[in-house]
């Protein structure tokens, strides 16, 4: 049950209570310009104090600051109900069978549209009733492997997600489906990349940008869109999200080339130096390419160890050894460098970077650009790097360069070997070159060209 004034305080919670108004009532609002009428909304503990929120008729939820309230009256009370009516999940033979692995955000809830809670929807028979359509295309298991904030996902939760993904391959699961919170969910796709060997089936990595109490949500398309997809031959660790700002389709990026590209658009996540493996519209999926990992009887292993003590250091004009230095003292084991350009970094950091690489630490070299390949010998700065001994990152992205490198020092600590594993092409992290098209790549217009 829902405490009275949850995540209310100062202002709002003695507005609140001056009237005799707790969550859940019906509520009318007189401000200044105009009025309200709506059900008032639980808070996050840490909101703003001076606002109070409420569901609107509509549907859509918003704040009413404190200071602009004249007036506010209770006229009624509709309580949020926890539990969704359950519908027994259809069993077909015909159909794959397909597990659910949840990790948090916003994927697998539902909103109680009359109250405005958000509500965790993650036996088969919630999601049936929440997205019957999945009863069409697999027969379903679901389990919750951890609740948590994706940006508090840490590499013992890709660890055990590794292990949860190889046992159910093994068990004759056709495909699984990771339910995972949008912001992090690239650290995730890279990491399960590399700890699964022999991957015998899809692992499909999904979310949603809009929330479930939006009319807008993207939550139950990409989750029809990720089980089509892991219903196919595809035996890699993918993503799935909606593919353009007109939201007909899904596309499918490789785990490893991935990058969400803006904070709130639903067709956010990007394929970066390629174009994706391909495109889901209307439960079909169209392959772009054949140069992909196929399904097969193989035992999948897992490869879980990681280093966790590895920097991501951003160069920028004006700074100096004392980073770098920090992370030396603290007993690091590797740094990946976003540096600028083709893979440069300030001269004013030579010095900790070379003490650095001389106690044994492993520095990867990336760029901030994203998009192109890191080029250390066309200018003099990138030579002198090299000679020191920073290895080049090709075309990972930054966030590919920490995961691979914490995973490689996992795995390792000889020197030849580390250099060895970094420059290998594991789970199709490096391209052979950047595709020209794939700097300001339109799905839409490629297909109507008939380019793909």
């Amino acid at each position: 049950m829902i405490e009275k004034l949850k995540g209310y305080r100062e202002e709002g919670k003695e507005l609140l209570e001056k009237n005799q108004i707790e969550i859940w009532d019906i509520v009318q609002i007189k401000t200044r310009k105009t009025q309200y009428e709506g059900i008032v909304l639980p808070r996050i503990e840490h909101s703003a104090p001076n606002f109070i929120n409420i569901k609107l008729e509509n549907n859509y939820n918003i704040g009413v600051k404190v200071s602009e309230i004249l007036e506010i009256n209770k006229i009624g009370k509709k309580e949020a109900s926890y539990k969704i009516p359950e519908k027994d999940f259809p069993h077909n033979k015909a159909l794959p069978i397909l597990k659910l692995f949840g990790t948090g955000g916003t994927i697998a809830s539902r909103l109680d549209y009359t109250t405005g809670a958000v509500i965790p929807s993650f036996t088969p028979g919630e999601l049936f009733s929440a997205v019957p359509e999945l009863a069409e295309i697999c027969n379903l298991e679901c389990e919750i492997v951890f609740e948590i904030l994706s940006e508090n996902m840490k590499p013992h939760n890709w660890q055990k997600l590794a292990e949860k993904v190889k046992d159910a391959a093994n068990s004759g699961i056709d495909g699984v489906v990771i339910g995972h919170g949008t912001d992090t969910m690239s650290y995730t796709s890279t990491a399960l990349s590399f700890m699964l060997k022999d991957l015998s089936i899809p692992v499909v990595l999904v979310g949603s940008q809009r929330s479930s109490d939006r009319p807008s949500s993207d939550a139950a398309l990409n989750l029809i869109n990720a089980a089509v997809v892991a219903s196919s031959d595809i035996a890699e660790v993918v993503l799935t999200m909606l593919g353009s700002p007109s939201h007909e389709y899904g596309l499918i990026h490789r785990g490893t080339l991935v990058r969400k590209m803006h904070s709130s658009v639903r067709h956010t996540f990007r394929t970066i130096d390629s174009i994706p493996l391909g495109l889901v519209q209307n439960r079909k999926i169209k392959m772009f390419t054949t140069d992909y990992r196929k399904k097969s009887k193989k035992s999948t292993q897992t490869f879980p160890n990681f280093e966790s003590k590895i920097a991501l250091v951003y160069s920028y004009p004006g700074n100096d050894n004392k980073l770098i230095n920090f992370y030396i003292d603290k007993g690091y084991k590797g740094i990946v460098l976003i540096g600028t350009g083709l893979g440069h970094v300030s001269t004013n950091l030579y010095e900790s970077i070379e003490r650095a690489i001389q106690e044994g630490i492993t520095v990867l070299m990336t760029t901030q650009t994203l998009h192109g390949f890191i080029g250390m010998n066309v200018y003099s700065t990138g030579r002198e790097l090299l000679n020191m001994g920073v290895i080049p990152g090709k075309n990972l992205l930054p966030e590919v360069a920490y995961v691979k490198l914490g995973w490689v020092l996992g795995q390792t600590s000889n020197p030849e070997e580390i250099k060895h594993l970094i420059n290998k092409n594991i789970a199709g992290e490096f391209l052979e070159r950047e595709i020209p098209i794939a700097f300001n790549y339109n799905i839409d217009e490629l297909l109507k060209n008939k380019k793909l």
